[in-house]
């Protein structure tokens, strides 16, 4: 059986980087759209991580969230589903950190914090006891 709390503890690390995220986004101006979509990806990638880590495999150190997902369907094939979801946020985890790299603007914003909820919602629906934002 995996240790529940440290599936717990990586949850609440991805809970923390949605709630910035959208607060990055929402509350600040100008609005900081690069920081939003890399903390996006930063929510997806942790709750991938602690689903797998709820099946007590190590997660591998990658940002590669097609990759994160394909460990998920492993353990549950319902994960493919977020396939897309997790291809779309790929690239916000290294090339929005850098000028000139990939540029974006408020729709795409808000539709990375969008589909990071989904990978969130996604992932906490599958752990016993974890927490909705």
């Amino acid at each position: 059986m995996s240790d529940i709390k440290l599936v717990h503890e990586w949850l609440k690390y991805s809970q923390n980087d949605l709630i910035s995220a959208k607060h990055l986004y929402d509350d600040l101006h100008p609005k900081q759209t690069e920081v939003a979509c890399y903390l996006s990806q930063q929510c997806a990638e942790k709750a991938l991580k602690g689903y797998i880590l709820y099946k007590d495999v190590e997660p591998p150190k990658t940002h590669n969230l097609v990759e994160l997902c394909q460990i998920c369907m492993i353990h549950d094939n319902s994960f493919e589903d977020l396939l897309d979801t997790c291809a779309d946020l790929t690239p916000y985890g290294i090339a929005v950190r850098y000028p000139n790299e990939l540029a974006v603007d408020d729709t795409i914003t808000k539709l990375a914090i969008g589909k990071a909820q989904v990978v969130y919602d996604f992932c906490v629906g599958k752990i016993p006891r974890a927490t909705r934002i």
